[in-house]
């Protein structure tokens, strides 16, 4: 009695009605500005905290397998100073087994020295107090730091189980051109941009390095001189420094013949340093004996040629490409890239003309440049999660857009008004106060105990959007009540406030099961979003119900009585743009097309 006495002063007066729709309106505007301004950040997913995590190594192109082997073991050095980690294996030269991420980021395809991979298994995940996330990114800067620069061009990277699709990386640049050398130089001044991006770690150029490389041409004329032959001369340089079999054995214990392969022992076969000095100083160590029976020094016939090394060409959709990977470190992708992206056309416009790629879909934050002196153009495409985001926030709010049509067609069919059908919406939508707000408490409880972010994610959006169909059911029963009252002879005011006051307990009873049903899912790494989408969202969408839409139905000339009464009795008149006619004439004809059957 007291909440209908209280909201029936609030309805007859229009100046306690202008400050509750004031308030709802401030209300939304204020929790919108929260996603623009940081208060609450958007991700695709959150982190997960996982019992195991990958580091992939990758020294320079030209690196041996001792070299990459040194930074491995650096790496595991390191790690087992962590009490943590349980156990560690080292794959060299290739990729480790495949996992879940390994599937896309390229494991399987691993066969080269430079290329290591280890994988690091962790105490399980609920009797430790460190999530796995948050372990790699307090050990990262440490590890990268003495362990990247035991050999140049080194990167190191910490790959963890992605909590929903994997990809190549959070950030993927692509780029496009015909000109190679343009290619790799916006490569480098891109992997610059975004290692000088805060909140991006783990940059990679996925391009071989250029390096120096000694082809030895055997020299015929001396080669004759010296009384020596080609094959010889060839087949003695494989045999010193690749290897080769040379004879067979045989064995009891198998049927095949047992190949006996001969090289050069290590000390001597490999070189000492990269310099054509430390080749020469090989070579010249290395003799044959000609038909005569002397020894002739190997640099004598051979000449040494160098050249610069011939690198992997990537191409996808039939165009030259190249690939830079950033991770991002407990942060959303979506800043980061936004500042990088900001970063690009203010450092390269004084080199390239740089446009914005026009439109408005997934590649919308691409860059068309061109060379201001050569004219060569050049695609920078955006991959990874940031595309990944994108279409599913894309494809959330295309869904969000068809739930809205759809139901305020219902609502139009059902009530013949327009304006009781955008009180329903209205009352379905403004549920998203709650979410907003509900994620920057969230992240605030989040910050203060466990130093995380919580992120407004794509499962948020599907909270939102399940709410939808739940608030709209609280204004619809309050709609329907109020105007059986009117039927029955209550005034407006007071029929909304009774039908308020009389619903209220089954609307927050409706409220307290879901949210009581979702905080199990609010605890949820992943789902997390999903609960506490239902929670603040069921308390935001019970507060509407039971105070704006009832001045929303105040202010409706549609719930008069005499207006329905007036759209009765003027079926034959004729009103432009009103339902009334058309779905009156339709019941007209049905109660004649009845009564004639019961005539007869």
């Amino acid at each position: 009695m007291k909440f209908e006495n209280f909201l029936f002063e609030i309805l007859e007066s229009r100046k306690k009605r202008w400050i509750v729709i004031g308030l709802v309106l401030a209300a939304l505007m204020g929790s919108m500005m929260m996603i623009p301004t940081k208060l609450v950040l958007a991700k695709m997913l959150p982190g997960k905290s996982a019992n195991t995590f990958t580091i992939y190594i990758d020294t320079a192109t030209n690196a041996s397998i001792n070299e990459t082997r040194q930074v491995a073991e650096c790496v595991v050095h390191e790690l087992e100073k962590e009490p943590a980690v349980t156990d560690m294996e080292i794959f060299l030269g290739q990729g480790a087994p495949l996992d879940y991420a390994g599937l896309v980021k390229g494991s399987a395809f691993k066969r080269m020295q430079n290329q290591a991979e280890v994988v690091v298994n962790l105490t399980d995940k609920h009797h430790r107090d460190e999530p796995s996330f948050k372990m790699v990114h307090r050990i990262r800067p440490t590890i990268q730091k003495r362990c990247g620069t035991l050999v140049p061009s080194t990167s190191i990277r910490f790959i963890e189980m992605p909590s929903g699709p994997p990809t190549l990386a959070t950030i993927v640049v692509e780029l496009y051109s015909k000109n190679d050398e343009m290619l790799r130089k916006m490569a480098n001044k891109v992997a610059f941009i975004l290692g000088d991006t805060e909140g991006l770690v783990d940059v990679d150029v996925m391009m071989d390095d250029i390096y120096t490389t000694y082809i030895l041409s055997p020299n015929k004329e001396k080669i004759i001189r010296s009384g020596l032959s080609v094959d010889q001369v060839n087949q003695i340089i494989y045999l010193a420094f690749k290897g080769m079999p040379v004879a067979v054995k045989n064995t009891k214990n198998q049927q095949d013949q047992i190949p006996i392969f001969v090289r050069l022992g290590d000390d001597t076969r490999i070189l000492s340093g990269e310099s054509r000095r430390s080749l020469e100083d090989r070579l010249s160590a290395l003799r044959l004996m000609n038909r005569k029976g002397m020894m002739v020094p190997l640099i004598e016939v051979v000449s040494i040629k160098e050249v610069p090394s011939s690198p992997t060409i990537f191409r996808k959709d039939l165009k030259n490409m190249a690939i830079i990977t950033a991770e991002c470190d407990m942060v959303s992708q979506v800043y980061p890239l936004l500042e990088a992206r900001d970063k690009m056309l203010e450092l390269l416009k004084s080199e390239y003309n740089v446009t914005k790629v026009p439109g408005i879909t997934t590649y919308m934050f691409d860059l068309n440049v061109v060379d201001k002196k050569t004219g060569d153009k050049l695609l920078i495409r955006w991959d990874g999660e940031m595309k990944v985001s994108l279409d599913t926030f894309r494809d959330l709010g295309g869904a969000f857009i068809a739930a809205l049509i759809l139901m305020f067609l219902l609502m139009v069919v059902y009530y013949k008004s327009f304006a009781l059908s955008g009180i329903v919406l209205a009352g379905s939508f403004l549920s998203i106060i709650g979410v907003i707000v509900g994620h920057w408490i969230t992240d605030k409880i989040s910050l203060a105990f466990a130093d995380v972010n919580f992120f407004l994610t794509a499962t948020s959006l599907i909270g939102f959007i399940s709410l939808m169909g739940i608030s709209a059911r609280g204004s619809l029963l309050l709609i329907d009540f109020s105007r059986s009252l009117m039927q029955e002879g209550h005034e407006k005011n007071r029929a909304i406030a009774i039908a308020t006051a009389t619903r209220a307990k089954p609307i927050l009873m409706t409220a307290v099961a879901i949210i009581l049903g979702s905080l199990l899912l609010s605890t949820d790494p992943i789902f997390g979003g999903l609960g506490i989408a239902l929670i603040f969202g069921s308390i935001a969408a019970t507060v509407v119900a039971l105070f704006f839409i009832p001045v929303l139905m105040a202010n409706a000339k549609a719930m008069d009585p005499h207006v329905q009464e007036e759209c009765e009795e003027d079926l034959d008149e004729e009103k432009e743009g009103t339902w009334c006619i058309l779905t009156n004439n339709i019941k007209s004809l049905i109660f004649r097309k009845k009564k004639k059957c019961e005539e007869e």
